[in-house]
């Protein structure tokens, strides 16, 4: 039992961190209708720049350069090669973020080579007990932090009026904007904010007891997107109950490999993918994505 609620704690703090970047994904689905798989490429310049500049500015300090230079370079990419390509395919403007990711995470990889880099993180290899449960600090700060910003996340998309436009704009984005909706605001701000979480993700990416960041790191945006698709890529709440499904599911497969052998090794790293098929074969749509009509 032990052993299983350690693993369900450890699978609760990834959940939380993927929670962080799967609402990356959405948040810009449903204000451009984009899968932005530019995503993996700025949690990797987040943690770059904050291992960067933790020396000289101490862990506070280089987390909010960090997160303010990956949100303004989220910006960027909206200005120049979404909004600045006119009317296209939204499909074109998708795999237009395959190659921003492409030319943004090989410059970051020359640039990191083969060193682990650390981001400075106060919690070290530091360890609580809770219980009988034993759990590295930085899971339990992951949690905490991913909770208060997920939180906050949803009483601006309840309760402000970016939040008010960005429902809008998700419903129907020609009808928004003819009723006053200022689509490309809702736009920059929706790419600016899933560059900030990408950011605060990669902190908890590369903390204990994982040995820092590297050139892979960037990797792991593409385990939080099955969860973004799972849960819905219109639901924010989906995103939430997607990665915590697929964080507790990584989890449980390497926390128990031994048992799982015969399906070979590191079934952890394909669990995730395994989960969003089972559950888009039931769901096409995903748990909570709503359904798109079409009058025939």
């Amino acid at each position: 039992m032990t052993k299983l609620s350690e693993i369900a704690l450890n699978g609760l703090a990834l959940g939380s961190v993927y929670a962080l970047i799967a609402l990356g994904f959405v948040v810009i689905f449903k204000a451009s209708g984009v899968m932005n798989f530019a995503h993996a490429s700025l949690l990797l310049l987040g943690g770059y720049v904050i291992a960067r500049f933790h020396d000289e500015l101490g862990f506070a300090g280089a987390v909010v350069v960090g997160v303010l230079a990956t949100a303004a370079a989220a910006g960027v990419i909206e200005v120049l090669f979404i909004r600045g390509l006119g009317k296209v395919e939204l499909h074109v403007l998708t795999i237009l973020t395959i190659g921003v990711d492409i030319l943004l995470t090989t410059e970051l990889v020359r640039r990191i080579g083969s060193d682990k880099l650390s981001l400075g993180d106060p919690w070290g290899t530091d360890a609580a007990h809770i219980g009988d449960v034993y759990v590295a600090e930085a899971r339990i700060a992951a949690i905490v932090v991913a909770v208060v910003l997920i939180g906050v996340f949803f009483i601006a998309f309840r309760f402000t009026s970016w939040g008010l436009s960005m429902r809008a704009a998700s419903e129907d984005r020609e009808a928004a904007a003819l009723m006053g909706v200022r689509m490309k605001r809702v736009q920059l701000i929706a790419w600016c904010v899933a560059g900030g979480l990408a950011a605060v993700a990669a902190v908890f990416l590369t903390a204990a007891p994982t040995p820092g960041l590297d050139r892979t790191t960037g990797l792991v945006a593409l385990k939080a997107f099955p969860a973004a698709v799972l849960g819905g890529m219109d639901s924010a709440l989906g995103a939430l109950i997607g990665s915590l499904l697929v964080g507790l599911t990584e989890a449980l497969a390497a926390g128990y490999q031994s048992e799982l052998d015969a399906f070979g090794g590191d079934v952890s790293s394909v669990a995730p993918y395994v989960v969003m098929i089972l559950v888009l074969l039931v769901r096409p749509t995903g748990l909570l994505g709503s359904k798109e009509l079409s009058r025939v």
